[in-house]
């Protein structure tokens, strides 16, 4: 598939073109910004210096006319493409029929349509059963309630480089203080941190990294008191981690083993991100709990547990749910975009999309050094930036080639431990053109730097 404009793939009718009308920001955006700065808390910052207006396809258009690339999505939302019309006309639907009920109080089809989808859709084909809330961070709180219930433990265990959000309890989940968790603890107890697999820098096979992990566990936790481990099986904000082959299955062996709840948070890598529906399928893994959210309804806020149904349905009546949970809009846009991942031929379209950035990055890498590593799957791809001789971090270079390239009117993301990363998400919408044209301003952004 050869995608040229947004309208093979969905949104709005954009021309697919990167267009600087104004420096960035223009007067527009920056009028915008001031009122930002004036009217919300300052701890809300911002990426990229617009105000934006529209977007679809692959491109952002902001309030001064400029039309920019995007390589983010949202922070891995917009997968489907912005406002991609098979979301829009449910939206539209669902929105004129009701804007709340509150499942707890008066169900609706939608919610169960989407737990349905969920259901069949993750790995495993073991019962599950699923339930819906509003954010990635709230979905992994309620794993960890869910697991901690069933097995009756407390201890839960995450990794270095992990995010797993910014809640009380997710922040002490979340392995990166800053800016994620500085000044804001104390933090939830009962939480501990194994080492995990980063072959680029531990030097170490799947199954070392995994008994590592493991020895630690046993000796400074134990497992009689270990509910749940929660690990991304791609780490995201950590900086795009493939853990090494063998890894998971390794650690998901020991679980099952010591009847510990193996959670796979797949909030940024679910939903055809990583060429597979689930990042877990890449590894052979079948999680106990999955905890999604981003890519699951094309931008409108939703989030998921499922599991194995005798997991899931170990807590009291009442004790799952929330005001907003599953609201019925969020679940009709989650139906439609379940609908266009499995029949408008995505997840092949996010392993063409791998194909050209890791083509390019890696050739580039040949002749820069400064590029130490290229990895992840699917349209999630990543270039790490060291020092050439030491492997160092670099982060004062990844900030600077990431400005360079949105002041050229494309939009890239940083991440990582070291903030030494930039991170690739494209919209599967974008046509090979522009993503083409993206990656030419992100090369000349590093090689004028």
């Amino acid at each position: 598939m050869s995608l040229t404009d947004s309208a093979v793939l969905g949104g709005p009718a954009l021309a697919q073109e990167r267009r600087l009308v104004t420096a960035i920001p223009g007067p527009r955006s920056q009028e915008f910004l001031a009122r930002k700065a004036s009217a919300v808390a300052a701890g809300v910052a911002h990426t990229v210096p617009i105000e934006a207006v529209a977007a679809g396809g692959g491109v952002v258009v902001d309030a001064d006319g400029n039309s920019l690339i995007d390589l983010g999505s949202g922070i891995a939302v917009t997968t489907v493409g912005n406002a991609n019309p098979r979301v829009v006309a449910a939206v539209q639907e669902a929105v004129a029929q009701m804007t709340h009920t509150c499942f707890m109080i008066s169900p609706y089809a939608s919610y169960v349509g989407v737990a349905e989808a969920l259901n069949r859709l993750t790995p495993g084909d073991h019962a599950k059963k699923t339930a819906l809330f509003n954010s990635g961070a709230e979905a992994v709180e309620n794993a960890v309630k869910i697991a901690r219930k069933h097995t009756g433990r407390q201890a839960v265990v995450a990794f270095d480089h992990a995010y797993h959000g910014r809640t009380n309890l997710t922040m002490a989940l979340t392995a990166k203080a800053m800016p994620y968790k500085s000044g804001f603890g104390p933090f939830a107890s009962e939480v501990y941190r194994a080492p995990a697999s980063y072959p680029y820098r531990d030097g170490l096979s799947g199954a070392e990294a995994a008994a590592k992990a493991v020895s630690l566990i046993e000796k400074q936790i134990g497992a009689d008191n270990l509910a749940a481990v929660i690990i991304e099986p791609i780490q995201g904000e950590g900086g795009f981690i493939v853990p090494a082959d063998g890894f998971l299955p390794a650690v998901v062996d020991w679980c099952r083993t010591n009847g510990v709840v193996f959670i796979a948070d797949e909030v940024q890598t679910g939903f055809a991100r990583t060429g597979a529906m689930f990042a877990s399928e890449l590894f052979g893994i079948v999680p106990d709990l999955i905890t999604t959210a981003k890519g699951i309804a094309g931008g409108m806020p939703l989030a998921a547990v499922t599991g194995r149904a005798e997991i899931m349905d170990a807590t009291h009546t009442g004790g799952l749910g929330g005001t907003y949970g599953g609201n019925p809009v969020a679940c009709a846009a989650a139906i439609a975009a379940i609908e266009a991942f499995e029949e408008d031929g995505l997840l092949e379209r996010a392993r063409e999309i791998g194909g050209i950035l890791r083509a390019r990055l890696e050739s580039v890498q040949q002749a820069d050094p400064r590029i130490g590593d290229v990895r992840g799957h699917g349209a999630m791809i990543a270039a790490e930036f060291v020092d050439p001789v030491t492997k160092a971090p670099d982060a004062a270079l990844t900030s600077a080639v990431a400005k360079a390239a949105i002041a050229q009117g494309v939009i890239v993301l940083t991440c990582g431990t070291y903030g030494n990363i930039i991170r690739f998400l494209p919209p599967l919408s974008i046509g090979d053109d522009l993503l083409n044209e993206g990656l030419d301003v992100v090369v000349a952004a590093l090689a004028a730097h």
